[in-house]
């Protein structure tokens, strides 16, 4: 491996994970409910994170078609990360063996590339994951302060239950309406019969509208972190 691009991946703290996302990522936040976070660092210099979560419920129906239960299913859910060298698609595959060695009955991970944020998946398919067609269309709710919450986020009855756990969550009486185009869905499949499973599912990948490992902007930069400790890299 290169000096250059001498990388080192670890688990980081809450705080490290919502400073990358709220500076490098677009949604500007960190997801609810229990969530993997690995941080990554770049020679040196702390560069972002990569987060795994449970997801939404349809992430958990969607694995059940491959005899996956919730918790062999996770989503892979941020990609946060300021301007770097390595290329994207290495650190969440270097990220993915990280989270193995954390659970090793993990069978299937699914992630989403967002069209509206001109995102294709590139990662996803230098990463050789397995395209299986869009999402189903969404929507998502503005509050009176402009925030933008998606439709998993609210609740009608001020509450949300995750994990067997009831939380606190925006209701949607007064926000607006936005429509979500729908998103390009990869799975990477973790063992040999659900590669097999997984694999009659392919469909080519959509056309990349950019360079092979596009998906996260390269043109901000900041600091922060964490400093790690135990570390993985190939």
């Amino acid at each position: 491996m290169s000096s250059r691009h001498k990388l080192r991946l670890d688990w980081c703290s809450h705080e490290a994970a919502k400073y990358a996302c709220e500076k490098w990522h677009y949604s500007k936040n960190v997801p609810v409910g229990k969530i993997v976070k690995i941080g990554v660092w770049e020679n040196g210099s702390f560069i972002g994170v990569v987060l795994f979560s449970c997801g939404s419920s349809g992430v958990g129906c969607f694995g059940k078609q491959f005899d996956a239960s919730a918790f062999e299913t996770c989503e892979l859910s941020r990609v946060a990360l300021r301007r770097h060298d390595a290329q994207v698609s290495r650190i969440v595959s270097i990220a993915i063996k990280l989270l193995r060695k954390q659970s090793p009955d993990l069978r299937l991970v699914v992630s989403y590339a967002d069209p509206e944020q001109g995102h294709t998946g590139g990662i996803y398919q230098a990463g050789n994951w397995v395209y299986t067609g869009r999402s189903a269309a969404d929507r998502a709710y503005i509050d009176i302060s402009g925030k933008r919450w998606h439709s998993r986020s609210i609740s009608k009855s001020g509450w949300k239950t995750r994990l067997g756990r009831k939380t606190r969550a925006p209701k949607p009486d007064g926000m607006d309406v936005v429509y979500l185009m729908p998103k390009y869905r990869y799975l990477m499949p973790l063992d040999d019969d659900m590669r097999r499973r997984v694999e009659l599912l392919r469909k080519p990948y959509p056309k990349r509208v950019t360079s092979t490992d596009s998906g996260v902007p390269d043109n901000q930069s900041g600091g922060g972190g964490a400093s790690p400790t135990v570390t993985l890299s190939e």
